[in-house]
């Protein structure tokens, strides 16, 4: 079994990504380390955790690990999946990795030095009903894609929550601006030309609330709004001369929706339905992952792909700072 250290007791480890790797069939959580002992061990009587350590670094010198998860902050998510390489393990690490492309660089670069496996957890693209799409866009079920369009908004005004907190990486682009970016980007195969956008930031935190998106592909348009203090929403349509194709739940997988794709034909006549009960993403994703450092022939989100997608959003960010087109 892949042995998993957690790098902090953050909501998301709680509540998805342990209950994810106890359930997998490759993996089980040796340790949890945290700034305060207290709380590190509290962890590790919940999930009957066998070490329990004071300090990431600590652990990170341990032997009991195999590779570590990091569910930090953003504003630390570079520094920590470096020195988890630097260590000897394998790291996967919470998205977004990085808040501007140039500075996946070093961790590109701690990751070849130390021959191990580095991934930013974009879950999404381990759930089968993103690669039915995926599939079914390949073999022109829809035609000739033509338009995507997304949204994905929730409402928080927490001023405690690191989401507001400009300065720990919070805001709407970073934390699910992200997800039609990479969904487009993972089931077109394509990247990105240029984009405009619009944006509003909150008065009080800083960060930006809401953004509106038009970005250009070879042959096609992504355009999508997401926001941080809106009623919630996720949506993602993919719309070609032949039909178009819904995905129903395409982010919070079973939380948000049932997990469906749904393919429409030219006319809306008649509906193709793909259901996928019972999935759990984040259980696929620690799977793959371990698959991926076993040796078996299994695709994991790569870093390069990392730089790419975070390319997509410094220029919108650019973009929406100077009003102007940008290129990607």
């Amino acid at each position: 079994m892949f042995r998993w250290g957690i790098v902090s007791t953050a909501k998301i480890a709680r509540e998805q990504v342990v209950p994810a790797i106890m359930q997998s069939d490759s993996s089980v959580v040796t340790a949890v380390a945290s700034r305060d002992a207290g709380r590190a061990a509290d962890f590790a009587r919940r999930f009957n955790i066998a070490h329990a350590f004071e300090g990431y670094q600590a652990m990170l010198e341990s032997d009991v690990v195999d590779g570590i998860y990091i569910p930090l902050v953003t504003s630390q998510h570079v520094e920590w999946a470096i020195r988890g390489a630097q260590a000897g393990k394998h790291v996967l690490v919470e998205k977004p990795l990085a808040l501007n492309a140039g500075d996946i660089a070093p961790v590109i670069a701690a990751r070849d030095a130390a021959g191990v496996v580095v991934s930013e957890a974009f879950m999404v693209t381990y759930h089968p009903q993103w690669l039915k799409a995926r599939a079914l866009i390949a073999e022109g079920a829809i035609g000739r894609l033509r338009m995507v369009q997304g949204a994905f908004s929730y409402f928080n005004r927490d001023p405690t929550n690191m989401r507001n907190m400009p300065e720990l990486g919070g805001g709407a682009l970073p934390d699910i601006g992200v997800y039609p970016t990479v969904a487009t980007r993972f089931v077109t195969g394509q990247e990105p030309l240029d984009v405009t956008a619009i944006m509003e930031r909150d008065a009080d935190f800083g960060t930006d609330i809401y953004a509106n998106v038009a970005m250009r592909f070879d042959g096609f348009d992504l355009a999508f709004y997401v926001a941080t203090q809106l009623a919630a929403r996720q949506v993602m349509v993919f719309h070609g001369d032949a039909g178009f194709i819904e995905v129903q739940s395409p982010f919070n997988a079973s939380i948000y929706d049932s997990d469906k794709v749904i393919v429409h034909d030219a006319g809306h006549t008649q509906a193709r339905v793909f259901a996928f009960p019972a999935v759990h993403q984040y259980e696929h994703q620690i799977d793959a992952f371990v698959r991926h450092v076993r040796g078996e022939d299994q695709p994991i989100f790569t870093l390069e792909q990392s730089v790419a997608n975070q390319r997509a959003i410094d220029a919108i960010y650019r973009a929406a700072e100077t009003g102007q087109r940008q290129p990607v």
